[in-house]
């Protein structure tokens, strides 16, 4: 059965173009679960809502977690509470990004 971690790091194949950064250390995505029948379902926002790449993001998710093995679905949700600030990207990015 496929893990949640092994989605999550699939995931950082899509980026973000704007900001050319992955969703993940983004912290754009919410969640991740697994079932027992090895389909997925990802909870995750977006930077703004009406973002003009929405569809894009979403698909990549789509499509890069039904190229996993294994993986018998995937149902991806945009979702707004709570919503997306920046506190949400990962330290080590902020770092990059001249965030203190």
């Amino acid at each position: 059965m496929t893990t949640q971690q092994e989605v999550l790091k699939a995931l950082e194949a899509v980026m973000d173009p704007e900001l050319g950064l992955n969703i993940v250390e983004l912290g754009l995505i919410y969640d991740v679960q697994v079932n027992e029948q090895n389909e997925v379902s990802v909870k995750m926002t977006l930077s703004a809502r009406g973002c003009p790449l929405h569809t894009s993001i979403t698909n990549g998710v789509e499509n890069v977690i039904k190229r996993m093995e294994g993986i018998n679905g995937v149902r991806v949700e945009v979702v707004w509470d709570p919503p997306w600030t920046p506190d949400r990207i990962a330290p080590e990015t902020k770092k990059r990004m001249g965030f203190r």
